[in-house]
């Protein structure tokens, strides 16, 4: 009788491992969709639209907007609270409360600049960080695949390191200095601290 019992539990258990980790897989594909567009339309908007420049407008640049820049804010809107129902959904599974956190305020914000029009060309600033969102997905994927020991796997730490301390650190830097509060850049510091941690750790092990 034990035997039936042990066999189905472990069906259970492999099942539902399986299924999280494929449905982790399909969270991190469209994480990085979303990055990938996200993080192209804000540097568009912020470096080379003329919607934002000092030539274009009369209007407070606070205000401007335009469909596409709504548009592109209300897609990023649709990925936090999608994600955030994921999250909750599977808790914890796919993360703890600081993502429940960050995707609570992520979507509150980016919903506001949507509604109202109003910061967009800020709210676009913020948003470039999501450049380094893909690679951190590739990290998960190596590691699933098994290559945690692989130069796949160094180089993307590498790599990781160096897009956090420029996109999310450096500029976040300056803005809490001179325009913000802490609070806005705290899970940047906390997710900064663990890839320092990692990268060292991962270093050691190759040596």
């Amino acid at each position: 009788m034990e035997q039936p019992v042990n066999n189905v539990h472990s069906f259970i258990n492999y099942f539902s491992n399986t299924f999280l980790t494929l449905f982790v897989f399909f969270c991190s594909g469209v994480s990085t969709l979303h990055a990938i567009f996200i993080s192209i339309t804000s540097l568009y908007f912020v470096f080379w639209s003329d919607l934002f420049s000092d030539y274009h407008s009369a209007e407070l640049i606070t205000f401007r907007n335009s469909p596409v820049s709504t548009f592109a804010l209300g897609v990023s809107v649709g990925y936090f609270i999608s994600d955030l129902g994921m999250i909750c959904w599977l808790y914890p599974s796919l993360g703890g409360v600081e993502y429940v956190i960050h995707h609570s305020l992520s979507a509150i914000a980016v919903s506001y600049s949507m509604l109202t029009g109003e910061g967009q060309l800020y709210t676009f600033m913020v948003l470039i960080s999501e450049v380094t969102t893909p690679e951190i997905n590739m990290r998960w994927y190596l590691d699933i695949a098994g290559l945690k020991r692989s130069n796949a796997y160094l180089i993307n730490g590498i790599v990781i390191f160096f897009a956090w301390l420029v996109m999310r650190m450096h500029t976040f830097g300056y803005l809490l200095v001179y325009c913000v509060p802490s609070a806005l850049a705290t899970m940047n510091l906390i997710w900064f601290g663990k890839i320092l941690k990692g990268i060292i750790k991962t270093i050691a092990k190759k040596q």
